[in-house]
């Protein structure tokens, strides 16, 4: 199956609807997880060994969660920008907005973080904290900042919605060992950083950065 990559501005969606979005997300990182060798399901979730396919699996997944019953040998959190992306700041800003068009990294002056060989993270909504919306695309790439492209989605549309916040159509997941970029487009040649905030869950095992 292909890619299914749009917005959705959150005034669009109902509060079911944004915490399904987030489940579903937790959900997928989850069962991408197992599938890299990181947790044990079997530990976990017994039963769905016997669950076939990936969307199977995550709908198991998700019911389970949703029924209060996370997996014991995983954590799972937000995402830290020092210690996930190795920022400076543990913030969410963007590099310097210098260029209409150009791309800039959200993670402030690194372009392309590499993510650990044991652990997940998933993406699943961005919200724009700066006025003006300087930014017009969200991009995620795989392999660096000039890797192939997992996903595009068009920030204008949650400004053509008055909101600052959007859901994605479906959930960005990264694996395990491998640089990956997210970008946004300049908007507005501010020279200042923007504030790009991404909704997210990093999924690791269990004790490795919480005790």
């Amino acid at each position: 199956m292909g890619a299914i990559s749009y917005i959705q501005p959150s005034e669009q969606l109902t509060q079911t609807d944004r915490k399904e979005s987030r489940i579903n997300a937790m959900a997928s990182g989850i069962v991408r997880a197992y599938s890299k060798s990181i947790g044990n399901p079997d530990q976990d979730y017994p039963t769905m060994k016997d669950v076939r396919g990936d969307a199977a699996r995550v709908a198991y997944v998700k019911s389970q969660v949703m029924a209060g019953n996370p997996p014991a040998s995983l954590d799972i959190r937000e995402m830290q920008p020092i210690l996930d992306a190795v920022t400076v700041l543990d913030q969410w800003n963007t590099a310097a907005l210098a260029v209409v068009g150009a791309a800039y990294s959200v993670f402030q002056a690194v372009p392309a973080p590499a993510n650990p060989n044991n652990r997940i993270i998933v993406f699943y909504k961005v919200g724009i904290e700066t006025p003006a919306g300087p930014v017009s695309r969200l991009l995620f790439r795989s392999g660096g900042a000039a890797g192939n492209t997992l996903a595009v989605f068009d920030l204008e549309q949650i400004l053509n919605s008055l909101v600052v916040e959007g859901y994605f159509s479906e959930p960005v997941v990264i694996d395990p060992a491998i640089t990956y970029a997210v970008q946004v487009l300049a908007r507005i040649a501010t020279g200042l950083l923007a504030r790009v905030q991404l909704g997210n869950f990093v999924i690791e095992p269990n004790g490795q950065t919480i005790a």
